[in-house]
């Protein structure tokens, strides 16, 4: 037994291809090494959630528990039976977090930059935009996304998981600044690579 002592927690990952599981329940009570695809019960025996990892500094089944919740496994797990695999939604478009990071230490941007939009994606259905060069050589930056469906973006692995909120062919509202503007754009995602 334990607590969830907090919500929407996110394990591993490089920040460059955002966090390798994301949304987490976190626990205090004890997981065992094996018992993760064990359930997570509430008080009343409803599942909540998949164990899924334990962080243990001393190496004992003490620590903290993660669990993914079941919402998630709802979304994703009928689609695994279904195509033995699971489809990530994506707008089409390329970024990189190294980038993102240096360009916000310099102060030019808020949100995560489009470098590129993919040809005939989503993203380039929509009218968003990458950045480009110009004619003297310069780069002209592109659309910065600051908010999915209302909800701030602030790096690649938050625009992740922002976006692994909904499903393929779902729209969703994608705010971006433009020329100093925010402008919102209905995207339609895409499954992802």
């Amino acid at each position: 037994t334990g607590i969830v002592s907090a919500l929407d927690r996110s394990l591993g990952g490089d920040g460059q291809n955002g966090p390798a599981i994301d949304h987490l329940i976190q626990s205090d009570a004890a997981i065992n090494p094996g018992n993760s695809g064990g359930p997570l019960l509430d008080s009343a025996g409803r599942l909540i959630g998949i164990n899924t990892a334990i962080y243990s500094p001393s190496g004992a089944s003490a620590g903290i528990g993660f669990a993914v919740p079941v919402d998630t496994v709802n979304r994703v797990v009928p689609q695994l039976i279904k195509d033995g695999k699971y489809l990530r939604p994506a707008l089409g478009i390329e970024v990189d977090e190294g980038i993102n990071q240096r360009l916000a230490r310099l102060g030019n941007i808020e949100g995560v930059v489009i470098l590129r939009v993919t040809p005939d994606s989503a993203a380039a259905a929509a009218g968003l935009q990458g950045a480009r060069i110009s004619g003297d050589g310069g780069i002209v930056p592109g659309d910065s996304i600051v908010a999915v469906e209302g909800k701030k973006v602030v790096n690649v692995a938050q625009l992740l998981s922002r976006l692994d909120d909904y499903k393929v062919g779902d729209v969703v509202k994608v705010t971006v600044l433009r020329d100093g503007n925010k402008v919102d754009v209905l995207v339609s995602l895409q499954p992802g690579l």
